[in-house]
């Protein structure tokens, strides 16, 4: 079975000067802003990574349910920031880390089981296997 979604970009300018806009096919996003002030500095819109951080968090923590109920646990809620890190390298830049921070809801929960859950959720959700940089992981499990 093959899953297939897709997200677009227009640009339009120079790289500092210029704006684009970013847009997904389910609609979420429709030609939402983008450009360097998004990117390097705090103006208004999106920006690649905080959309990478939102894709990692949520894969994450889908790929963490499914591993709690294999492990026979129903959370009540988990809550996952992913925090992208772009560093300049050379004559670029580079994602070089993603760092999750997880807070988990599992009444009941044993924590050898959570930790293994969570630690295979980490390895094996689709966007963790994609990504080229270090991923750290910090959880809480308030049970």
């Amino acid at each position: 079975m093959t899953i297939k979604r897709s997200g677009s970009a227009v640009w339009s300018g120079g790289i500092k000067d210029g704006k684009g806009s970013i847009s997904t096919q389910s609609g979420v996003l429709d030609q939402t802003q983008y450009g360097f002030n998004t990117r390097f500095e705090n103006g208004p819109g999106t920006n690649p990574e905080e959309l990478i951080g939102a894709a990692h968090a949520g894969c994450f923590t889908m790929a963490l349910s499914g591993k709690l109920g294999e492990k026979g646990m129903t959370a009540r809620s988990l809550s996952t920031t992913a925090n992208v890190s772009l560093e300049k390298e050379g004559a670029g830049f580079t994602i070089t880390a993603v760092h999750l921070t997880l807070t988990a809801d599992i009444p009941g929960a044993d924590q050898a089981a959570f930790d293994a859950a969570v630690a295979d959720a980490k390895e094996n959700c689709p966007v963790s296997k994609l990504l080229n940089a270090e991923i750290t992981l910090e959880s809480t499990l308030q049970a």
